[in-house]
């Protein structure tokens, strides 16, 4: 893996921002741990006794394996590509479960771990096309879908389909139809076709000039399996249609202008970190239309540089989420490199972003996150124009402040954080100081204050007996 990053790397990481070259070194390590796990997988495939993983499936995966080998000599970027998707990873770490079960719960699982496995087929497949590699082969199709990851999904009867693909056209077949569907592979790997059946995933446009276009990919089957979406009442979207695609495209085109004046270290972080959207449906009190603010959004360890969300109510909002879930996304990567704190994992710390007790890591997590905002809509707020976007800014600044100063007393005190930890958590405090130099209207902070302090009511009457009251 790569190397500990360097105390003044660390410093500016705690300050929430991050140079380009500090946050290539995060991605660096993160893909060279995804490429692993791709590897581990066969390994433990070959590994596998026949009852999780028969003969047939095994020599199908390393047919998969040597598609991938052509398809990658004949272009790397391509293959990397899919192969460090955000999505392959939780496809990837569920694979790896599934040939890792015990021999006695090995029938109950196999059907479902052989699908897993088919998936390396499609994945094959979408790098030698990302590759114009020409190829030949039969996928299976899973309740009714076919996962091309990357580049889009085909809705069919379950069961086999014929792939071909040469030049810049992929054809498929399947028993139930009277034609085949051909489906163009344009030079930057969208795709288009003129039957419904074949579902495109929308590529937004960079965020600044040089990065790359940002998926939103409402079609990956892996994009919320085992996330613990479902225990807060979230879903995946369905697949978007038209409607849907322009309103997300029109909101996306306002986000880089506001991430530049949150600061050009957020487009930064933005440009190198966010690989891929990954639409959720509305959140539960979000209301039929879809009008309010209500909104929900998350990362996922096992899928670097995914963000999930809903639907932003507006630009504003869109850019938020990403600053907040990029802040996750960058201390996962960061603690995967160098260990941050030596908490145990028991949820005992009141946040007030949160109605339940959260473990030391969420805690940091959290205030990290928030911190950012803070800032962030500090910087709005100084450079808004119209009184609304102002106030708006101001509110969001004043709370997330509060919010932070509310838990940072609990990591300061903390005597498990590890050095790297320590720096971390100092510059942390040192920022959230100097956001004092531009402090909100006093209405704002009044608020701010009475709804941090309201929030800790709440959840001292809801889990004071079971857990010790927090450090003010």
């Amino acid at each position: 893996m790569s190397p500990p990053l360097p105390d003044h790397a660390l410093r500016r990481l705690g300050r929430t921002e991050g140079d380009p070259g500090t946050l290539h070194a995060l991605a660096r390590d993160q893909d060279t741990r995804r490429l692993l796990l791709v590897r581990a997988l066969l390994d433990a495939a070959e590994d596998a006794p026949a009852t999780l993983c028969p003969p047939r499936a095994l020599d199908r995966l390393r047919q998969d394996w040597t598609l991938l080998e052509t398809a990658e000599r004949a272009d790397r970027n391509a293959v990397r590509a899919v192969l460090l998707h955000p999505l392959t990873g939780p496809w990837a770490q569920r694979c790896l479960r599934g040939l890792a079960t015990p021999a006695t719960d090995a029938p109950a699982s196999g059907s479902g771990l052989r699908a897993d496995l088919d998936h390396l087929s499609a994945l094959a497949a979408a790098a030698a096309i990302r590759s114009a590699t020409a190829f030949t082969t039969r996928l299976t199709a899973h309740d009714g879908l076919l996962s091309l990851p990357t580049l889009g999904a085909l809705r069919t009867p379950s069961g086999p389909v014929e792939l071909a693909f040469g030049r810049d056209e992929l054809t498929l077949r399947h028993a139930t139809w009277r034609a085949p569907l051909a489906v163009h592979v344009h030079h930057d790997a969208t795709t288009g076709a003129a039957d419904p059946r074949w579902l495109p995933v929308l590529a937004l446009p960079p965020v600044r000039p040089g990065a790359a276009p940002v998926p939103l990919d409402d079609v990956d089957p892996y994009r919320t399996d085992d996330s613990g979406l479902r225990h807060h009442g979230l879903r995946a979207a369905p697949h978007l249609d038209d409607h849907e695609r322009k309103a997300w495209a029109e909101s996306w085109s306002r986000v880089p202008s506001l991430l530049r004046m949150g600061g050009e270290h957020r487009l930064t972080e933005t440009a190198v970190l966010l690989r891929c959207l990954v639409p959720l449906g509305r959140p539960p009190g979000s209301g039929p239309a879809g009008g309010s603010a209500a909104h929900c959004s998350a990362t996922r360890r096992e899928a670097f540089g995914a963000v999930l969300s809903s639907r932003p109510a507006d630009p504003a909002r869109f850019a938020a989420t990403l600053v907040h879930e990029l802040q996750h996304t960058k201390l996962s990567a960061l603690a995967a490199l160098a260990p941050l704190h030596h908490e145990d994992a028991t949820p005992r710390h009141f946040a007030p972003w949160r109605p339940d007790p959260r473990p030391f890591d969420g805690l940091l997590q959290g205030a990290y996150s928030h911190l950012a905002l803070a800032d962030h809509w500090q910087r709005l707020a100084l450079g808004a124009r119209r009184v609304t976007h102002r106030d708006l800014a101001w509110t969001e600044h004043a709370r997330c402040r509060e919010q932070v100063g509310a838990v940072l007393p609990v990591l300061a005190g903390s005597a498990a954080l590890t050095r790297e930890g320590r720096v971390l958590v100092d510059e942390m405090i040192a920022l959230y100081h100097r956001l004092d130099d531009c402090p909100p209207p006093a209405g704002h902070s009044a608020r701010a204050e009475a709804y941090v302090a309201t929030a800790k009511v709440i959840w001292q009457q809801r889990n004071g007996p079971r857990h010790p009251r927090e450090s003010p």
